[in-house]
């Protein structure tokens, strides 16, 4: 494995993270074999975002016994309330949230204090000025976590923060499909004095802020690396061609400032395929010769089961929905397997209510209430 050091935080951070978020679907005993494998295979840094109290406990009882291997990124104001995640600054609750996070994890600190999901100007000044961010310097002051990060999937916001002195590193969304520029048709557009050919056709907003966080001493830490999977199939992916997993990989760890790609594991066989990236060659890291090409893509629409739609006041899974949503759309005919997945769900697009609060809050602006009907209708049927 390889390290890197994550901006000017003087941590030393293996190429391939751990994205604890898809261990929220697993037993305790599989949670601790894939973060005791991760391990051996020298990754050691974990994102811990979800404030869900089982899969906290799991990945506690994972890294109990070697704490001091691990580099844990723990979020300020992702809370559980009422059986659900709930996004919010009210420091009464983030303040027991965040306790309840070292309580389950084991430990008394928090490497990497993530300011979370901070994606708009009003949520800016609610998480980075006042009291919110008074309480996160406090605790970075007394040695409750020792750097200050923030979560987004923003570019203006991002480099705002990157720009304001008040953060040490970012946890952003980076992937081809977000990244690229559509093909053009001007030849012009690729002999701009400002054209950077080694960012491999990036938007300017993109590359601009991967340029601000390397000249500042920002480290990146990458989520969405994969887009939720659809970069895999030629048939989901923007570009018409399948990418794998280490072409993506290695996408992201070739943008200026990026320290360490997260990815999410559900199997040690998952962890085997990502770590293969460090003894692969080349040519099976090459992403090049796929978007040389690429089409006119967009992926604003397209949910990448983050979760930041939730809470639900019907408490529908909305991540869990779409992606099983998404799946039965590969197919051919709808497996039944699928189906009784989808009717096994607690609450499921049936309940929906169509208040679209879940849509104000998604970054890549579903349309969730008419997604949920959608479901329901395909997996009714």
């Amino acid at each position: 494995m390889k390290y890197r050091k994550l901006g000017n935080t003087g941590l030393m951070v293996s190429e391939i993270g751990f994205g604890g978020e898809w261990m929220e679907r697993h037993i305790e005993k599989e949670v601790i074999e894939v973060i005791h494998h991760a391990e051996e295979k020298g990754i050691n840094i974990i994102d811990c975002w979800m404030s869900e109290p089982n899969v906290r406990s799991n990945i506690g009882k994972g890294i109990k016994g070697n704490r001091k291997h691990w580099i844990i990124q723990g979020h300020l104001g992702s809370t559980w309330q009422n059986g659900q995640y709930v996004r919010t600054r009210e420091l009464n609750i983030v303040k027991a949230a965040f306790e309840d996070l070292l309580e389950r994890l084991g430990t008394d600190y928090i490497d990497l204090g993530m300011i979370h999901y901070v994606d708009d100007e009003k949520e800016y000044g609610k998480a980075l000025n006042g009291e919110f961010y008074d309480y996160v310097t406090s605790l970075r002051d007394k040695g409750a976590i020792r750097h200050i990060g923030m979560s987004t999937h923003n570019p203006a916001i991002a480099r705002k923060a990157a720009e304001s002195g008040k953060i040490e590193m970012l946890l952003f969304s980076i992937n081809p499909a977000f990244d690229i520029q559509p093909a053009s048709e001007d030849l012009n557009d690729y002999f701009k004095d400002d054209f950077d050919s080694s960012l491999g056709g990036i938007t300017e907003e993109r590359s601009e802020l991967y340029r601000i966080c390397e000249k500042n001493g920002i480290g990146i830490t990458v989520m969405k690396g994969f887009a939720g999977g659809r970069l895999f199939r030629a048939e989901t992916s923007p570009f018409k061609a399948a990418l794998t997993p280490l072409q993506c990989i290695h996408y992201a760890l070739t943008r200026p400032a990026v320290s360490s790609i997260l990815i999410g594991y559900d199997t040690i066989e998952q962890v085997d395929e990502a770590v293969r990236y460090e003894i692969a060659e080349e040519c099976e890291k090459d992403y090049a010769s796929v978007l040389a090409n690429a089409p006119k893509h967009a992926y604003s629409g397209d949910c990448t089961y983050c979760g930041h739609c939730a809470p639900c006041p019907k408490k529908i899974d909305i991540a869990m929905v779409n992606k099983l949503y998404d799946l039965a759309l590969m197919q051919k005919s709808v497996p039944l397997s699928l189906k009784e997945h989808y009717r096994n769900l607690s609450a499921s697009g049936k309940d929906c209510i169509e208040c679209h609060q879940c849509e104000s809050r998604c970054p890549f602006k579903v349309k969730i209430a008419s997604r949920m009907k959608e479901a329901d209708k395909l997996f009714s049927s």
